[in-house]
């Protein structure tokens, strides 16, 4: 150590002898006094910083900071050479600190230093050496670096039994962000002209991608808008959701987010964003037009180009931990402002409860942590336009003291909120905890991500199912999962690949992860890949398995969209996009993660998503295909014809005996005579019946199509063995033909007649 801080540290201890105490000799180090401000009374509410003209005509901006044990705020104004200036926030109504500051403008950078004690071993963390990020800031100025002086606690304290127990002195303001005071008035809050699409949950097709990876590398997005919100918006990227023709875009994480420390020691930066600091402010590295404000109306602009061509917006949000780590991690936010408030702390308080893997967890229990996020989520709806959210770990904001609570406060706050329970809500029902797995289980409001239906399907194209059992419930809407409560099968979110894990192509191509270029010695990202590189690893020249691939993925796709539920993409996927084996592509914000759309330049891969496109399109037509209800299994017409039956390879319905036995072949009838529910008009739901035939054999197999009172005949609407699918349509077989099924393939055949 070599630093004045270090130095006297290091001198505490020894006179003392006494980590605890050296921790407060060294946090008695104070800076010199700001400069006198004036400040106002101002209001206790709303929390953040609000600009407005008082009843006076004086022009300023109301702050509010809520800061339960804290003994003093000071609010920090940086002009834009970074000088500091200081205002003392005297007034403290119901825990939070409040004051007007007349003459303080819209793009006004500022920040807070918070007092109180400093003793790690009962979990206080004040320490006002740290300039802290308004947790309610609107935008956000500034990257995070993450030199020593943005920790709370003297980083490289010799002695790692109380390492982070000793407060460092050292100012961090010229290291991390500010807050921008943004206007909330003006043209950019006008949503007169913005109409939300508002989908039905059973007709939407999700379509999950990255700001900055989806424009990245378009040729036909001007390059000083790629990578933005603007670029989003550009008629060139809305051109091809809409051609695919899915419903709604999942952000990943535009909350203001920081990178990991030890990301940034490898030269590397966090590239999905699940590492929030900023719940208000959408991420500043993504805005064209500039970051003192600007960011927030860029936002605005995208979400109503994507609107006015049909498309809803849902973010993907991480409420459940924050980028301030554990005991060793950086003091940026909420650890400073009050660390017990707002964090879960072990029995011994020093030390984070953590059912996230990222070192904290948020304490969603406590009122004024549970008020941050359901202002964050209002504001995102009413003023930032958007249309739902997917909940990172959702499971881990359920927990009540420790367990997961389906009657958690959290849950019970989002069913009766009279913005929030309208929205789209999509959890990630699980955690990483004891107990946290929860498929299944949140309650009707929400819709989940199906890992099983994930799994079920990998297995079934690898040929690894013991039977076929898994792949009837995942295909039919997992009822054995959303059966109950009153919920419908759209509350299964079916997906076959995430932004987490291994890419539509390369779960074809890889049977192991190659994450090598993420600096871990391979050891991240899950081994459990369920994954098949059909006979070599990686990129090959040899052209049979190349066909074998392509046709796998034909397969996946179609599967995807044919189940009942809700599905979901990945970018790319639909235009083969390789992650060259990576599983894990946090940290890859580069050509590994960002979409190539020189890809559509390859008949080939055109041609794959020339075959997702018609599917989502046979799935907008075709009600049967996006069920709003269960299936029943009961007869109904006098003949015995039922809203979905399966069938074995010999054309006869299956038995129990069938769905034990180890089979590659199923095939499942749907009926469109009588759909639960009514049209538009109030009409009963009629549509066309399709029996949908999946071999996931690699020999060819014999099958035969049913007869009366399932069909007089078929006609062929997808067959996934051929490159191109021009060929297929048309074909017609009568009922009862024995029809040879190509290996490895799906046919989707109409009832005809």
């Amino acid at each position: 150590m070599s630093s004045a801080a270090e130095q006297e540290a290091v001198a505490g201890h020894q006179a003392t002898g006494n980590g605890r105490q050296a921790a407060a000799a060294h946090g008695t180090r104070r800076a010199a006094p700001p400069p006198a401000v004036p400040a106002r009374p101002g209001a206790p509410t709303p929390l953040g910083a609000r600009f407005r003209v008082g009843p006076d005509g004086v022009a300023g901006t109301n702050f509010a900071l809520w800061a339960g044990g804290a003994e003093g705020v000071e609010l920090c104004l940086f002009d834009e050479t970074g000088k500091e200036s200081r205002v003392r926030l005297a007034e403290l109504t119901h825990e939070i600190w409040h004051g007007f500051v007349p003459g303080v403008l819209p793009g006004q950078r500022y920040g807070y230093r918070v007092h109180g004690r400093w003793d790690p071993w009962t979990g206080a963390r004040w320490n006002p050496a740290k300039l802290l990020l308004d947790p309610y800031a609107r935008a956000v100025d500034g990257d995070f670096s993450l030199p020593p002086e943005v920790y709370g606690h003297v980083r490289d304290w010799p002695q790692q039994h109380v390492a982070d127990t000793v407060r460092d002195g050292r100012d961090s303001a010229p290291y991390v962000p500010k807050g921008v005071v943004v206007h909330d008035g003006g043209t950019e809050d006008e949503w007169t002209y913005d109409r939300r699409p508002k989908t039905p949950w059973a007709d939407s097709v999700i379509y999950e991608l990255h700001v900055k990876g989806f424009t990245r590398l378009h040729p036909d997005i001007p390059e000083e808008l790629r990578g933005t919100y603007a670029g989003l918006a550009h008629p060139a990227a809305i051109e091809h959701l809409v051609k695919l023709g899915v419903t709604a875009v999942e952000l990943l994480p535009v909350h203001q987010f920081a990178h990991e420390d030890h990301l940034l020691r490898r030269g590397l930066r966090n590239y999905w964003g699940y590492n929030s600091i900023g719940y208000f402010a959408p991420h500043a590295a993504y805005a064209a037009s500039g970051t003192t404000g600007q960011q927030v109306g860029e936002f605005k602009r995208m979400v109503r180009a994507l609107h006015a061509a049909g498309i809803e917006v849902i973010l993907d949000v991480v409420y459940n931990h924050t980028a301030e780590a554990g005991e060793l991690g950086p003091t940026l936010s909420l650890k400073g402002i009050d660390n017990r408030g707002y964090y879960r702390l072990q029995d011994d308080p020093r030390r984070y409860a953590d059912y996230t893997g990222c070192g904290n967890t948020l304490h969603v229990v406590q009122p004024h942590v549970l008020r941050l996020i359901t202002d964050s989520l209002r504001y995102w709806v009413t003023e930032m336009g958007v249309d739902g959210f997917r909940f990172d770990l959702a499971a881990a904001l359920a927990r009540s003291m420790h367990d997961v609570d389906m009657l958690s406060p959290f849950l019970a706050v989002i069913a009766q909120d009279p913005v929030l329970r309208r929205v789209k809500l999509i959890a990630e029902p699980w955690d990483v905890g004891s107990g946290g797995y929860q498929v299944g289980a949140f309650p009707p409001l929400w819709t989940e991500w199906n890992d099983r239906y994930r799994n079920a399907v990998r297995d079934f194209w690898r040929h690894a199912l013991p039977d076929v059992r898994e792949m009837g419930y995942r295909l039919s809407g997992s009822s054995d999962l959303y059966a109950w409560g009153g919920r419908r099968p759209y509350a299964s979110v079916n997906f076959i690949t995430a932004h987490d894990g291994f890419t539509l192509r390369d779960l074809v191509s890889y049977s192991h992860k190659h994450n090598e270029a993420n600096g871990e010695g391979n050891r991240d990202g899950t081994d459990d890949n369920r994954a098949w590189n059909c006979g070599a690893e990686g990129e090959t020249d040899d052209e049979g398995v190349r066909a074998l691939r392509r046709r796998q993925l034909r397969n996946l796709l179609t599967t995807l969209l044919l189940s009942t539920g809700v599905p979901m993409l990945v970018a790319g996927d639909e235009l083969g996009r390789t992650q060259r084996g990576n599983n894990n592509a946090y940290c890859q914000d580069n050509e590994i993660s960002w979409v190539d759309w020189g890809l559509l330049a390859d008949p080939g891969w055109k041609a794959l998503f020339e075959l997702a496109s018609r599917l989502i399109e046979l799935r907008h037509r075709h009600p049967v295909l996006r069920r709003r209800a269960f299936f029943s299994g009961r007869a109904q017409t006098a003949d015995g014809l039922r809203d979905l039956a399966w069938f074995t390879s010999r054309g006869t319905e299956m038995t129990e005996q069938d769905w034990y036995a180890p089979a590659a072949t199923l095939g499942m009838y749907l009926s469109g005579r009588d759909i639960p529910g009514r049209d538009e008009r109030g009409d009963q739901i009629l549509d066309d019946s399709f029996l949908a035939v999946l071999h996931a054999g690699e020999q060819p197999v014999s099958f035969v199509l049913p007869g009366p009172p399932w069909a007089e005949r078929y006609e062929v609407v997808v067959d996934t063995s051929l490159e191109e699918q021009g060929e297929a349509p048309g074909v017609e077989h009568p009922a009862g033909t024995e029809i040879t099924m190509p290996a490895r393939a799906v046919l989707l055949l109409r009832v005809a007649g």
